[in-house]
């Protein structure tokens, strides 16, 4: 039986023209840094962002982003809260700091239902944080949701890109179109993380550098946007993300 929430979401959804899933092979690798920095980046061009924190296991966007006293209003559906110019909607929301023991049909549920009861509006992005690996939050986000592309993050590690490898593998299987990858924290000079992207048939999209100085900007919006994180990962945004 087909749940009749996933009718609803399509109609969430109707206007919103670009979904991109920032996702990663594994965790700590900055993916929730580059959905933030993401989404304040083109939220500043002048484009109508939302960014969603879907990340079950730790949702950390709020504190990137130094949101501590915002909710959202209920009015036939969510109405996410907006923030430094974007729409803001998570987890983070309903389970508070807790850790959110979730399994299978639990994490399903809950994220079709908070998809259906989101109320996103006009949209020109719509960024989604997910969580690391090939989760089951993922596989349902490929089943209800059309139109959606993947961002993904990696490090220069050999045992990141490996979770990498088999997550682009595992799109590119169903046929989910993947934006490309992006080499976080980088260090050294070498071409390893590029040549094996590029052996896949993916597009390599750019390096980040390793910014020490990233954690000391945590929680606040314009010092986060001026680090050399940020300054680099808005090259990559202005070369690939383009509203369709």
């Amino acid at each position: 039986m087909i749940d009749p929430r996933i009718s609803v979401i399509h109609e969430r959804l109707r206007n919103v023209r670009n979904i991109i899933a920032v996702s990663s092979g594994k965790g700590g690798v900055g993916k929730s840094l580059v959905a933030s920095a993401a989404a304040l980046t083109l939220a500043r061009k002048g484009f109508k962002v939302a960014l969603f924190d879907l990340d079950f296991t730790s949702p950390s966007s709020h504190i990137i982003l130094g949101i501590d006293d915002l909710q959202p209003k209920e009015e036939k559906g969510i109405i996410p809260p907006e923030v430094h110019g974007l729409k803001y909607m998570s987890i983070v929301y309903y389970a508070g700091e807790r850790a959110s023991p979730l399994r299978g049909a639990d994490i399903s549920n809950a994220l079709i239902e908070l998809f259906a009861v989101t109320i996103w509006g006009d949209l020109d992005f719509l960024i989604i944080d997910m969580p690391p690996g090939i989760s089951d939050a993922t596989l349902d986000l490929l089943r209800f949701v059309g139109n959606i592309k993947f961002l993904i993050v990696t490090t220069p590690s050999q045992l990141a890109f490996e979770t990498v490898r088999k997550f682009i593998e595992l799109l590119s299987e169903i046929k989910v179109p993947v934006i490309g990858v992006i080499e976080n924290m980088k260090m050294k000079d070498s071409t390893f993380i590029k040549q094996q992207v590029e052996s896949k048939g993916v597009r390599f999209l750019g390096e980040i550098p390793f910014d020490p100085q990233l954690e000391e900007s945590i929680g606040n919006v314009e010092r986060f946007l001026a680090t050399r994180f940020s300054k680099a990962l808005e090259k990559i945004i202005e070369r690939n993300l383009k509203p369709g």
